[in-house]
């Protein structure tokens, strides 16, 4: 490839426009990846439309799976020809408080593809090596790409939870983030719970790995919740915080509500529902790429995949509409041919 393609947006609320450029190469520490696949995520929507600071013009897509084809100074363990996976964490710093506890997730400067550089929507991408997640050969790019924000944020926030196997976990919401949190859920030994709205969405739950389903148009979730013995766990994916309020009396006492879903707005709860319960609210981030890593050998063991749609770098505009339009396959990915 002489030249590139990459899906970008000019301004603030702007529409994607596919120009070509020239390849660069990758800088000290740095690979450049031929990307394979790349995932459309809802948080994109915040980036076009003014919710992140972004510089303009720009490239976003932060999850990403293809193959290292350069390699910059000083980089070793790598290889051209690595099938990589690079998702919303995308580099530390290595300097500051956090980092140096080991706990990069939090980094001060922790970056994200399509934020603090370009992302994926493009044939190819440069990202430093503490980004790359290695991807098993059993996962196609297309099933790997999602995994880098939105399965490691379903599998890591359960995996670093309260919850042990047999113990209650319901998902609150079976869309692109719930329909991985359910069979994550399942297959790490929770007695899982879906929650969503409408009966028809029954027989899905059920095909990933819920063992009861609980519509949230028919009454109270809570209550039904403690009809089972009260939530561990309770992993709030949908983006509703009304939801996620009428999940909180479901818990049982020392139980959680784990947020993994974003809206700007607030949940509602009153000290008296948690004080004497010990019942708690959790905010988790995605993960790192080590976390990344560990959900796609994880998916590969337990025989996780995302559900997917797919369209080609070229209707990018397309498959954007579609994510935002909530009537997807649960989790848009972009092919670009490579």
């Amino acid at each position: 490839m002489s030249s590139v393609r990459f899906a970008q947006v000019g301004e603030t609320g702007g529409p994607f426009r596919i120009v070509t450029g020239e390849i660069d190469k990758p800088g000290h520490g740095h690979v450049r990846l031929t990307v394979e696949a790349v995932g459309v995520c809802h948080t994109d929507y915040y980036f076009i439309n003014g919710g992140f600071p972004v510089e303009w013009p720009a490239v976003f897509g932060h999850e990403i799976a293809g193959r290292i084809d350069a390699l910059g100074e000083g980089v070793e363990g790598w290889n051209i020809g690595d099938r990589v996976a690079v998702g919303w964490f995308g580099g530390n710093c290595g300097g500051c408080d956090a980092c140096r506890e080991g706990d990069f997730i939090h980094c001060a400067q922790v970056k994200t593809p399509g934020w603090q550089y370009a992302g994926g929507y493009a044939d190819v991408t440069i990202v430093p090596t503490n980004a790359l997640a290695r991807i098993p050969e059993s996962l196609t790019s297309v099933e790997a790409a999602p995994m880098g924000c939105a399965g490691v944020a379903t599998f890591n926030s359960l995996r670093r939870s309260g919850a042990r196997p047999g113990d209650l976990v319901a998902v609150l919401g079976i869309g692109g983030l719930g329909h991985l949190g359910v069979q994550f859920a399942n297959k790490m030994g929770f007695e899982t719970v879906a929650i969503a709205r409408g009966e028809e969405k029954a027989e899905l739950a059920t095909g990933l790995g819920a063992h009861h389903y609980i519509n949230s148009n028919g009454g109270d979730v809570a209550a039904r919740l403690q009809a089972l013995g009260g939530a561990q766990v309770v992993l709030a994916t949908a983006m509703s915080s009304a939801a996620m309020t009428a999940a909180i009396d479901g818990l049982r006492h020392n139980g959680e509500l784990l947020v993994v879903g974003a809206t700007p707005e607030p949940i509602e709860v009153s000290p008296f529902q948690i004080l004497s319960t010990s019942k708690g609210l959790h905010g988790h981030p995605s993960g790192t790429a080590k976390d990344v890593e560990d959900t796609l050998r994880f998916a590969t063991l337990a025989g996780v995949r995302p559900m997917t749609e797919t369209y080609s770098l070229d209707q990018i505009s397309a498959g954007y509409e579609r994510m935002l339009s909530g009537d997807a396959r649960f989790r848009v990915v972009l092919t670009t041919g490579n």
